[in-house]
């Protein structure tokens, strides 16, 4: 293994870690800064933080232009806490990056 991909795949494997599902009530005070980026369902999310932090901005235009990647609306902050959406989130300094995982049931 090359030195550059084992340091990728060491940066993956400490973003995973830092993961955590995470409700949207203890998000609401990064969205107040306008720190909170969206991830669609499909790119993956710590693959997403990796180019990131590495300043891909390559990869991060084209999710961004995708459509993939954006900054967290007031409608889609609403429609979260309204639904107590349960998400996955992982920093990518300064961002937070989220995806929706579920609408959690009575």
């Amino acid at each position: 293994m090359t030195g550059a991909k084992s340091g990728q795949d060491a940066l993956w494997g400490e973003l995973y870690a830092q993961t955590a599902r995470i409700a949207w009530a203890e998000l609401e005070r990064h969205f107040a800064r306008g720190i909170v980026i969206w991830v669609a369902p499909d790119p993956d999310l710590v693959e997403v933080a990796v180019r990131m932090v590495r300043d891909d901005n390559l990869a991060i235009k084209h999710h961004m232009a995708s459509g993939k990647l954006v900054q967290l609306t007031d409608e889609q902050a609403r429609d979260w806490a309204g639904r107590e959406a349960e998400l996955w989130a992982v920093v990518a300094a300064p961002w937070v990056l989220v995806q929706e995982r579920g609408t959690r049931t009575a």
